[in-house]
């Protein structure tokens, strides 16, 4: 499964415990509505994995997608994991305080969450 702009694109894979999304391009006003679509369409699973290695640019219109995703997977008895995010996007996730909210970890520590 996959959603796509100009710009930005999500690749889904979906398993028995766990949905991987992994993010690639720009997350900005014009983009972010692809990757709301995507987290939203993801199946209730304990884990919802997503890999940020791909993402350029977070703005804030991304970050409050995230959140937003972090709380319906609360919601529905799961996690929102953010994956080794790129160093533009993971400066984004520590100034705005959302690293200390959503778990972020690095693919190798990932995989065994």
């Amino acid at each position: 499964m996959e959603q796509r702009s100009d710009r930005f694109h999500v690749q889904v894979d979906v398993g028995d415990d766990v949905v991987e999304m992994r993010a690639t391009g720009e997350v900005d006003i014009a983009t972010v509505g692809v990757l709301r679509s995507a987290l939203w369409a993801a199946p209730a699973r304990p884990l919802l994995r997503l890999d940020l290695s791909g993402v350029r640019l977070l703005s804030a219109a991304g970050v409050r997608a995230l959140v937003a995703a972090h709380r319906r997977a609360r919601a529905r008895g799961g996690e929102l994991v953010l994956v080794d995010p790129a160093p533009m996007v993971a400066r984004v996730l520590h100034v705005t305080g959302l690293d200390r909210v959503i778990p972020v970890r690095a693919r190798a520590t990932a995989a065994a969450t």
